[in-house]
């Protein structure tokens, strides 16, 4: 089954007028995403230091998919969120090229865990540290 990450970070889904920019206090040590639309632009950012008069979604609580690659595995949504529609337990998705961020209340954060290890998959907290890179080696002819 799937391996997800929890972050410790609570984030804020928000919603901002069509064409807006970025506002300076949008920023995070897990996830930032933007997505703009003729009616809106959305502001996935840590909730810390969002103002109180912008709407939106707040206390959310991110788990990704730990493996790079899983966004493009046929039925990875299916296997994810069928066990927490099962739970009645509300959730928020957005993707990258390779994983699947799934964005719960923390209200509910233990029954979507109990979900997700009740069917197989298993939630660890996200790794504090980004792994280094090798250094590249110049090949030799």
């Amino acid at each position: 089954m799937t391996l997800l990450h929890q972050f410790p970070e609570k984030l804020a889904v928000l919603s901002l007028g069509a064409g807006s920019d970025v506002p300076s206090w949008a920023e995070s040590s897990s996830i930032l995403s933007v997505t703009a639309t003729a009616t809106e632009t959305a502001v996935l950012t840590a909730g810390r230091n969002v103002p109180s008069k912008v709407p939106g979604v707040r206390g959310l609580v991110a788990f990704v998919t730990a493996d790079p690659g899983d966004a493009s595995t046929a039925g990875l949504l299916v296997d994810l969120l069928a066990p927490l529609a099962e739970a009645d337990v509300a959730v928020q998705v957005t993707t990258t090229s390779t994983v699947v961020w799934v964005l719960v209340d923390n209200a509910d954060v233990d029954r979507a865990v109990e979900a997700w290890t009740a069917r197989g998959h298993t939630v660890e907290p996200a790794p504090t540290e980004h792994p280094t890179p090798e250094p590249r080696r110049e090949r030799t002819k």
